[in-house]
């Protein structure tokens, strides 16, 4: 899909496409989303100051998402070599920031070390590498760094998921803001609203140390998408 019909889907938003040029285009692909509902107090000492903590029905929820991260490029020039794809892992918390839904950071793991430490320099993200492997019905992790693992397997159905409220907040979000140093980092995203398919857990375990109060084996709610195509807006730097 070129990039003027991605953007001219836009009734799925809560917020419209910034007015300027998008610069960077990406693709998330055979994403599996896992989330867990979980209580407001237990996520508000994790965000940094100028980040408000977003909730939905009085709670709040965390996710992990795996997915492929494909064909990383800035507008109008090839896909940037050696760090375009990768395997990517990231716990996510959801937030506001700047009248935006938004999306938080707490973890990212890629399955290439160039591709971390390049798109932590320019992105200022929290990449970090972990050894990671994937087939059609499994996707696995290790780091041994922070000691973290994830082994998932799986199987995707056909059906088309009937989205409810809860599963509308949880994946259409088109912002994401994060920490750097004395700054609040804001990214403006746009893709087409996230094609849901039903997934089915065969076996799930996962050990995040500093996590494991607030994720376990037991995901509150699940998900599969074969994937977007993603237009990504230049940084804007914000002072806590």
């Amino acid at each position: 899909m070129k990039a003027k019909s991605i953007l001219n889907q836009t009734r799925h938003r809560t917020f419209e496409v910034p007015s300027r040029s998008w610069k960077f285009y990406q693709e998330w692909n055979e994403a599996i989303f896992l989330h867990w509902e979980v209580e407001a107090e237990d996520i508000w000492p994790l965000l940094p100051n100028g980040i408000q903590l977003d909730t939905i029905d009085g709670k709040t929820w965390i996710s992990l998402v795996a997915f492929n991260m494909n064909h990383i490029g800035m507008k109008r020039l090839p896909k940037l070599p050696h760090i375009s794809d990768f395997h990517e892992i990231n716990i996510r918390v959801y937030t506001i920031f700047n009248e935006k839904p938004s999306v938080y950071f707490l973890s990212m793991e890629g399955s290439k070390r160039s591709s971390c430490k390049v798109l932590k320099t320019l992105s200022k993200f929290p990449y970090q590498y972990s050894k990671m492997k994937r087939t059609e019905y499994s996707y696995e992790s290790k780091s041994k760094r922070n000691l973290d693992s994830f082994y998932i397997e799986y199987r995707v159905g056909n059906k088309p998921v009937i989205k409810d409220d809860t599963d509308i907040w949880l994946t259409e979000r088109y912002a994401v803001s994060q920490d750097y140093k004395a700054n609040i980092i804001e990214y403006d995203v746009h893709h087409v609203e996230w094609p849901m398919q039903s997934i089915t857990l065969k076996k799930l375990e996962l050990d995040y140390p500093k996590f494991n109060h607030l994720i376990n084996n037991k995901p509150d709610k699940i998900h599969y998408s074969k994937g977007v195509q993603v237009l990504t807006w230049d940084k804007k730097k914000h002072k806590q």
